[in-house]
C-alpha cells in the first residue's frame, strides 16, 4: 500500500499535503489531499472525509475549501479523494456530468464504465486502509460530508455504513437522484436500466428503505441556480421526517453552488462534525 508524496506545505501549524498511489480498485492512478493538524507524536486524530462534486479533482476543496485554519483548531484530519477514475485508457464521455470528473460514488456495472468507476469501493474500502497505514487517524472516529454530487456521496455512504460514520453534513447535496436529470444520467449509464438497483445510491430512497442516521446537517443555497431540478432538497427533509430523522437543513437567502458558499459554512459544518467525534 505504498503512496508517493506529491506536495506539503506547512498550514496553521500542520501539513496540507497531496498524495498518489496505484489504486487496486480503479485499475488507475489516484490523487488525494490530507491535512493533518498539529498533534503529539504517537497522539492519533479523527478524519473527515470530503466528497467533492462534478468535474472537480482533490484539488477544488483543497485550493478553495478554507477548512485548515478550524480543523488545526479542533484537531481534524481532512481526507479529499477525487471524483472519478481517470487517464487516457479511462472511458470518458463529453458531457461534464457523466465520465471522468463525475464518478458519482458508485461501483459501475455497465460497459464500458465497469472496468475503472468503482468509487464506492475505493472510497469506502481502499483509501480508507491508505490512510489508517500512513496518517495518525483514529479510524474509530470518522465522518463524512460532501458537496453536490459528493453531498450525494457522502449522504449514500453514510447512511449505509452508518456504524462507521459518527456523523453526516452536505452542501447542497443531490439527495434524490432517482428523480432528477442528473442522477438519472448517471446512475442509469454506470448501473444500467432496472431502477431497483439505484436505490442503495439515492439517499431519500436509503431511508424510505429503513437506512437511519441520528442526524444530518445539509446547507444549502437560496440562489443555487440547480436547486429546483437538480438538488430538491425538501424531499430529504420529507423522507427525514417521516423516519424520524434530525435533519438540520439551513436554506440560506442569497448564496450559490460554489466555493464562496461552501468556505462559508464550512466552519459551521467542521464544528458540528468535531462535536460528534469526540
Amino acid at each position: 500500500m505504498a503512496i508517493e508524496t506529491v506536495a506539503t506545505a506547512r498550514a496553521f501549524g500542520g501539513t496540507q499535503g497531496v498524495y498518489r498511489h496505484a489504486s487496486d480498485a480503479t485499475g488507475t492512478p489516484m490523487t488525494f489531499s490530507v491535512y493533518v493538524p498539529p498533534h503529539v507524536p504517537g497522539q492519533t486524530l479523527p478524519v473527515i472525509w470530503y466528497l467533492s462534486g462534478l468535474t472537480c479533482t482533490h484539488a477544488n476543496v483543497t485550493d478553495k475549501g478554507e477548512y485548515r485554519r478550524t480543523c488545526a483548531e479542533l484537531g481534524l484530519i481532512f481526507v479529499a479523494p477525487d471524483t472519478s477514475p481517470r487517464g487516457d485508457g479511462v472511458a470518458d464521455d463529453p458531457a461534464y456530468d457523466f465520465g471522468q470528473g463525475a464518478g458519482f460514488y458508485v461501483d459501475a456495472t455497465e460497459a464500458p464504465w465497469a472496468a475503472h468507476f468503482r468509487m464506492w469501493s475505493y472510497v469506502t474500502e481502499e483509501l480508507p486502509a491508505l490512510i489508517a497505514a500512513h496518517f495518525p487517524a483514529d479510524m474509530a472516529r470518522q465522518s463524512i460530508m460532501g458537496h453536490s454530487m459528493g453531498g450525494h456521496g457522502a449522504l449514500t455512504i453514510g447512511l449505509t455504513l452508518a456504524e462507521r460514520f459518527r456523523a453526516v453534513s452536505a452542501f447542497a447535496p443531490i439527495v434524490a437522484p432517482s428523480r432528477v436529470p442528473w442522477g438519472e444520467k448517471a446512475l442509469g449509464g454506470y448501473l444500467g436500466a432496472d431502477r431497483a438497483g439505484w436505490r442503495r445510491h439515492d439517499a431519500v430512497a436509503l431511508i424510505e428503505d429503513g437506512a437511519r442516521v441520528p442526524a444530518l446537517l445539509v446547507d444549502q443555497g437560496e440562489a443555487d441556480h440547480f436547486l429546483a431540478e437538480q438538488l430538491r432538497p425538501h424531499l430529504l427533509a420529507e423522507a427525514c421526517d417521516a423516519a424520524g430523522i434530525e435533519l438540520t437543513l439551513r436554506m440560506q437567502p442569497g448564496y450559490d453552488h460554489s466555493y464562496y458558499f461552501i468556505a462559508t459554512f464550512m466552519a459551521d459544518h467542521l464544528a458540528w462534525h468535531a462535536a460528534r467525534l469526540g
